[in-house]
């Protein structure tokens, strides 16, 4: 078995079991819901994580190398880390409105 899914497998059993589990139908749609925007947001900051950490390695990376080049590496650098974060905040603004108002 592979690791992809010795980890897959229990996930996608809890997952699958959880609408067996449920006692009213209107109550476990709006904790799947919650649990389904929480599982977005939750990888889309890591994902985004990620990114800005990648692209901060590279651009000190290349600073490193050559350091006259600070100035035209540093504006790319801060548009990236901008748009990367931007995809995040995007995420939970999705995941809010499928959530909806909630109290």
């Amino acid at each position: 078995m592979t690791r992809f899914a010795r980890y897959l497998l229990p996930i996608m059993t809890v997952l699958f079991a959880l609408p067996a589990f449920a006692e009213d139908g209107a109550t476990s749609a709006k904790g799947l819901l919650g649990i389904g925007a929480g599982l977005a947001v939750g990888l889309a900051a890591l994902g985004g994580g990620m990114g800005q950490g990648r692209t901060a390695g590279s651009a000190l990376e290349g600073i490193a190398r050559n350091p006259s080049a600070s100035g035209k590496v540093f504006v790319p650098f801060i548009l990236g880390l901008a748009l990367i974060e931007s995809l995040v905040l995007l995420a939970f603004l999705i995941a809010a409105g499928i959530l909806g108002p909630m109290g």
